[in-house]
């Protein structure tokens, strides 16, 4: 029920109460490559009465729904709206490195899709993107200056730099000409908006506008040593350039590169930006925005979602297949530790805990240098290799809290359901593929019916092509040992003896508190500082656990309920271990 009304939802807000027509689009591009987007017309928009466009795009590692704030907010306000797969994300074809640049990674390709639409005024379209979307931006443009006609008026760049300095003199100068241009650049963004000084110092992201490049970018390319005037954000300036008036403008909210996506003053500001520029066929007020109810039933749906692997779980093992994988009775495991046994238990906690964080930290770059061609997305492999770390820790702490204290208490490992039977793991599997298949059959209702799906800000369950079963079929023996692992280990050895709420939330916090405690000293340094603190790996690295540490509680929970109705923690293991690798492989970039 809770993800039937999150599709209803979801939809009814997106479409705008059903006014707002989405179409789900695959097109072959001048690049040679088939491309995925969502395309948002409004009833504004017709042959006779076009109406301006706007393509816009999410940042590497991410998706096309990633920008569900801009094309809800967009479309209701009359605009033709196309949300893009970058090429290698979501349902867009994977190419080389050396392409990304060609057509801007795609969005070009789109601009030229959406210039032939009959509904859309091909002198009033715009391109927005976040991260490397906007880099995408910027590289479109460089694709739109070959043309005798360009099809770009606005562009709004979201947490990424324009280009300030031409490539070939060295100088200071206006690209983009006289289209209307904006950047959003958050004062503590983790990638961009520093400028290398003489000295060998580097400035802060919050200090970004009182930089030379900022500077020359609202001064239209005026080199601010020799020309222009000192100028501020939050200000539209213009300026004629080339016989048409063209604005500038810079928008810094102190916040940080990802909650660009899921800001209410940075939906408010593109919002104004795109009516000032491009005009609003139905024009609202930017501060009037309804994006976050559609976040609302996306949240809804995730909950769901977690729940029906739960209960689904539970519904299989009333039938004649999987009865006998049910156990006669509720499984609770004890006796509390006590003297040596509480040593095992807090002891074997804290040294999983340490060489998660520690391992996670220094995985990053050993990891982009051996990873051989077979693993198409750098990210999983890695996140896959951090699996195998933290999984063999633990199969060595249960090993040895065994051998040298647990079993001279009078632990029965058939008892706890580690020893099972090869019929009984045969079962197991099949189940853990039943659940699976079923879980995500849920998404692709959504995603078929609604164009919806099961997300909250960075962590998502989306629908996929067929290819991402294969590569997901690739990374999940990583993912096996850590999840199968971590359901032994919670399930089989560690009880505090406490209520069972208390004890599954000790447990799931204990999952992911190296990822906490490493996202606190990261952004406290970096808040106070201008600085980040870990300065030996890419920021990506603390970004990544942002989803990490909701998964990993949520994981344990999950991995504790279905134990405690079948004595068997490898069935919960497994069907973690299968869900989330699909989830990590269909929210990423693929490269070949």
């Amino acid at each position: 029920m809770l993800c039937l009304i999150s599709m209803i939802g979801a939809s009814l807000v997106q479409t705008a109460g059903g006014k707002v027509t989405i179409k789900d689009l695959r097109w072959e591009t001048p690049s040679g490559h088939l491309m995925s987007a969502l395309l948002f017309i409004p009833p504004n928009a017709t042959k006779n009465s076009p109406a301006p466009g706007i393509v816009t795009s999410h940042g590497w590692y991410n998706n096309r729904e990633m920008q569900d704030m801009n094309y809800v907010e967009y479309a209701r306000r009359g605009y033709v709206v196309m949300s893009i797969d970058m090429y290698g994300h979501g349902d867009s074809d994977a190419v080389a490195p050396a392409e990304w640049q060609n057509r801007g990674t795609g969005m070009y390709d789109a601009v030229e899709l959406m210039s032939g639409l009959p509904y859309v005024d091909k002198a009033r379209i715009g391109i927005t993107g976040h991260s490397n979307g906007a880099r995408a931006a910027n590289w479109s443009i460089d694709a739109d200056n070959l043309k005798d006609k360009p099809l770009i008026s606005a562009v709004l760049l979201v947490a990424n730099d324009a280009t300030y300095v031409n490539p070939e003199t060295k100088q200071y100068y206006n690209k983009y000409g006289n289209r209307n241009v904006g950047i959003v650049a958050a004062q503590y963004d983790e990638f961009f908006f520093r400028t290398k000084l003489k000295d060998g110092t580097i400035t802060m992201p919050r200090d970004y506008i009182k930089t030379d490049n900022a500077q020359s970018f609202l001064n239209f390319g005026a080199d601010p040593k020799s020309g222009g005037e000192p100028r501020t954000s939050y200000t539209v300036y213009k300026q004629e350039v080339n016989g048409k008036m063209a604005s500038r403008v810079i928008y810094n909210p102190a916040q940080n590169h990802p909650w660009n996506t899921f800001s209410a003053s940075v939906a408010s500001n593109s919002i104004d930006f795109f009516q000032l520029t491009l005009g609003a066929p139905n024009p609202i007020p930017s501060g009037n925005q309804i994006w976050q109810w559609k976040e609302f039933f996306n949240l809804l749906g995730l909950i769901g979602f977690a729940m029906f692997i739960v209960s689904f779980t539970k519904a299989m093992l009333n039938t004649a297949a999987f009865a006998s994988l049910k156990a006669p009775k509720e499984a609770v495991i004890g006796p509390a530790p006590a003297g040596v046994g509480k040593l095992w238990f807090w002891g074997g906690l804290l040294v999983s805990a340490l060489i998660s964080g520690f391992s996670y930290m220094k995985l990053f770059n050993w990891s982009n240098q051996i990873r051989p061609a077979f693993f198409p997305q750098a990210p999983v492999f890695y996140i896959g290799i951090w699996c195998v770390v933290t999984g063999l820790t633990s199969i060595i702490i249960m090993y040895l809290s065994y051998k040298l204290f647990a079993k001279g208490q009078g632990m029965d490992l058939r008892e706890t359901g580690v020893a099972i039977s090869f019929k009984t793991l045969c079962k197991t599997v099949g189940l853990s593929l039943i659940v699976t298949v079923a879980s995500f059959a849920l998404v692709f209702i959504a995603d078929y019916f609604f164009k919806t799906d099961f997300r909250i800000w960075v962590l998502a369950v989306k629908a996929f092509t067929p290819d991402k079963i294969v590569i997901s079929l690739k990374y999940l023996p990583f993912f096996l040992v850590f999840y199968v692992a971590n359901s032994v280990a919670i399930n089989a050895f560690n009880y505090t003896g406490k209520k069972e709420w208390t004890n599954t939330a000790l447990l799931a916090l204990f999952n992911a508190i190296s990822g906490i405690i490493i996202l606190v000293i990261h952004y406290t340094a970096f808040f106070s500082t201008g600085q980040a603190y870990f300065t030996s790996v890419s920021n990506i690295v603390e970004i990544w656990l942002y989803p990490i540490v909701v998964i990993l509680p949520v994981a344990a929970i999950i991995s504790r309920k279905i134990y405690r109705v079948t004595r068997n923690p490898y069935l919960a293991g497994i069907i973690n271990a299968l869900i989330i690798t699909v989830i990590s492989c269909t929210n990423t970039l693929t490269q070949y």
